[in-house]
C-alpha cells in the first residue's frame, strides 16, 4: 500500500464558465508536487463533490492520475448520506484505481452511533477499496464517537481517519486505543502541529494549496525533535489560516489560489459563491504581508 501519511492536499476543483478548468488544475498539481505534497484527495468536499457528476469525477480523477508519479497516493471522496450510494461510488473509485476512499460521516439524516458503525462497515466490506473515515461535525452535525472509531479500526479495510473536529484530545485517545498502523490524519490546519504531538501521522489540508512548503516544514521540524520551532513557525501563519476559514470552504482557498496565480478563476458552483469583497481584501492584504504575493 502507498504511504498516505505526511502532507496530503484536499484538491479544489477549478472551474471556468461552469466547466472544470483542466489547464488551471494542471498548473496547481505541478505546483503541489514540486513543493513536496505527498498525496491528493480528489472529489472531497473541498473539491465541491456535491456539485460534480459521476462523469466529471471520473474525468477529474483520470486527469490527476496522469499527472502524478506512480508512487503518489490518490484518495477519492465517495461519501454520501446513503449507504448504498456510497458503496456504489466507492466501487467506482476502486475501478478507477484510487488508493483509498475518503468516506464522510453521513450528513443531515443524523444516524446514531450504531448506524454509523453499520454504515462504515458496509462500505468497507463491500466497496472493494481501503476506506479512510472522515469526521467533520462542523459540516455533518453528527460526529463519530471515539469508541465507534476504535471498533471500526478493527476492520482491516478501514485504514485510518481524517479527524476534523479540531479536538486534539481525540487524536491522543485514538492513538492509544487503535491498532498501531491505523492512520490518524488531521483535517484541521489550525491545530496541525498539536495533532502531530498528540500522535497524528499527517494532515489532509486545505491551506497546503498556498503554503505547502511551510506545512511540510512544520512536520519535518516536529519529526526531527524540534517541536518548539514547529509551533513557532506555524504561529506565523495563524492569521492566514483563520482567513481561510472566514467563509465556508472552499470559498476562501479558491480566492487565495487565484491570488497566487495557480488558478485562473475563483469560480464556484452554486450554492457556493465567490468570497465577499471585504474578506477578499483582507485575505489579499495578509498574503501580501506574508510575502506570498507581490
Amino acid at each position: 500500500m502507498k504511504q498516505m501519511n505526511g502532507l496530503i492536499t484536499a484538491l479544489i476543483t477549478p472551474f471556468k464558465e461552469g466547466k472544470i478548468d483542466f489547464g488551471s488544475l494542471e498548473k496547481l498539481i505541478k505546483h503541489q508536487i514540486d513543493r513536496g505534497v505527498s498525496g491528493f484527495v480528489v472529489n472531497g468536499t473541498t473539491g465541491e463533490s456535491p456539485t460534480l457528476s459521476d462523469i466529471e469525477v471520473q474525468n477529474l480523477f483520470k486527469f490527476c492520475q496522469k499527472m502524478v508519479p506512480k508512487a503518489f497516493p490518490l484518495i477519492l471522496g465517495t461519501g454520501t448520506n446513503s449507504t448504498q450510494t456510497t458503496i456504489e461510488k466507492t466501487r467506482m473509485a476502486a475501478e478507477l484505481g484510487a488508493d483509498s476512499a475518503l468516506v464522510v460521516v453521513p450528513y443531515y439524516n443524523k444516524p446514531p452511533q450504531r448506524g454509523l458503525f453499520k454504515h462504515f462497515s458496509e462500505v468497507a466490506n463491500c466497496g472493494g477499496i481501503p476506506v479512510i473515515l472522515y469526521n467533520v461535525p462542523g459540516r455533518t452535525i453528527t460526529s463519530l464517537d471515539v469508541d465507534t472509531v476504535v471498533s471500526l479500526s478493527e476492520n482491516r479495510n478501514i485504514i485510518g481517519i481524517k479527524e476534523a473536529s479540531g479536538k486534539v484530545q481525540i487524536a491522543a485517545e485514538l492513538r492509544k486505543a487503535c491498532r498501531k498502523d491505523f492512520l490518524l490524519l488531521s483535517g484541521d490546519d489550525g491545530t496541525y502541529v498539536e495533532f502531530l504531538e498528540a500522535g497524528g501521522d499527517g494532515v489532509i489540508s486545505v491551506a497546503s494549496h498556498v503554503i505547502p512548503d511551510q506545512m511540510k516544514r512544520w512536520r519535518d521540524l516536529f519529526l526531527s525533535g524540534d517541536v518548539k520551532r514547529a509551533y513557532q513557525e506555524s504561529a506565523r501563519w495563524r492569521a492566514l489560516l483563520n482567513l481561510l476559514c472566514v467563509e465556508a470552504n472552499p470559498i476562501p482557498i479558491k480566492k487565495a489560489a487565484q491570488n497566487l496565480g495557480l488558478i485562473e478563476s475563483a469560480e464556484l458552483r452554486l450554492p457556493l459563491v465567490e468570497l465577499e469583497s471585504k474578506n477578499a481584501e483582507l485575505l489579499r492584504e495578509e498574503m501580501l504581508k506574508l510575502g506570498l504575493i507581490l
